[in-house]
């Protein structure tokens, strides 16, 4: 199958590209190769990706309509998978207008050139910060999450609202799924795992929000990209749920599911994890609570693992190492 992919040269888009091509696909990668951080990172990526001769590579910003059309009308794809996105609760207090157009405009290119060349289905990244101010644990795809905490939040609420209208306008097949946190080798430098194990390495204080009362729902870029595989398969089809909490729409081919590990983990335990694994004490900053960030994630996993039998389990201990073994060769330290 041929399957398009924006945010190509992503931390998450990289992995599932590489995913797609070993298992026999053929992957037309999209991303604008944004300086939000380190370019050389994504065009490493994106090389590695390249080098397979199964993945042609186009530049483009999602929010350029008339660029995104030309590549869809070459690719011509089956299924689409779109993960390209501003990403960083934080940098949306500074810049809003980057997730408007990335996350909003550009979603609605991709769901409506998907549309006119009527793809088979197409997946979408949200986030589980869309769960915003819910207090209820685990978060189920069921539940309101109708206040958001952040730009970013509302910038992928919103995308999915308007999925759901082409779902059921057009009957175009549509699964969004929301992530929680994801870590891992090749990651982003603006994530917290990324920047502990820089700043440890180099013998520099790491800040600790909340005093270290923060609970986050870790999951392993590789449990994410099975998930993400496995839901390419399990096409939404109106009126015909899996269970009694699926999230199926009533009146479209649209569903929302969680991809996470299901298992919260201390953020002060996931620190303690990296200073076990460099051999080195992280210099402790503790501050308040920074704003827009929550006190705790935690993915009712169960719909994923019903329309799959899937279901992330790798632990942190395991992923940290994957981390720290992947920046020390990366970076040479």
């Amino acid at each position: 199958m041929r399957y398009l992919v924006t945010g190509s040269a992503g931390f998450i888009g990289y992995h599932l590209s590489r995913r797609l091509i070993a298992d026999g696909h053929e992957v037309v990668g999209i991303d604008s190769l944004n300086a939000y951080y380190d370019v050389a990172l994504k065009e490493h990526r994106h090389a590695m990706l390249l080098e397979t001769g199964a993945f042609s590579a186009h530049i483009v910003d999602v929010a350029d309509f008339a660029a995104m059309q030309a590549v869809f009308e070459t690719a011509a794809p089956d299924v689409v998978i779109h993960l390209a996105a501003q990403a960083g609760v934080r940098h949306a207090l500074e810049h809003p207008e980057d997730y408007v157009s990335a996350n909003i405009v550009g979603s609605f290119n991709v769901i409506e050139l998907s549309k006119r060349h009527g793809v088979s289905h197409l997946l979408m990244a949200s986030t589980s910060s869309a769960y915003g101010a819910n207090t209820k644990m685990p978060f189920q795809e069921n539940d309101k999450a109708d206040f958001p905490l952040t730009i970013y939040a509302a910038s992928k609420k919103s995308s999915e609202l308007i999925a759901h209208c082409y779902a059921h306008l057009w009957n175009l097949p549509i699964t969004m799924f929301r992530f929680f946190t994801v870590y891992g080798p090749w990651g982003r430098p603006d994530m917290a795992l990324y920047k502990f194990v820089n700043a440890i390495l180099q013998g520099q204080p790491i800040d600790i929000y909340n005093h270290g009362d923060m609970e986050r729902d870790f999951t392993f870029v590789d449990d994410l990209v099975e998930g993400i595989v496995r839901l390419a398969g399990a096409v939404p089809e109106r009126g015909k749920p899996v269970a009694d909490f699926d999230s199926l729409s009533p009146v479209a081919p649209w569903r929302l599911v969680n991809i996470g590990n299901g298992n919260p983990v201390r953020l002060l335990d996931f620190i303690s994890e990296i200073e076990r694994c460099l051999g080195r004490p992280a210099i402790r900053n503790y501050l308040g609570m920074h704003p827009g960030d929550v006190q705790r994630t935690f993915a009712d996993a169960d719909l994923l693992e019903a329309l799959t039998g899937y279901r992330p389990s790798t632990p942190v201990s395991k992923g940290v190492e994957a981390f720290v073994a992947w920046f020390r060769n990366y970076y040479r330290v």
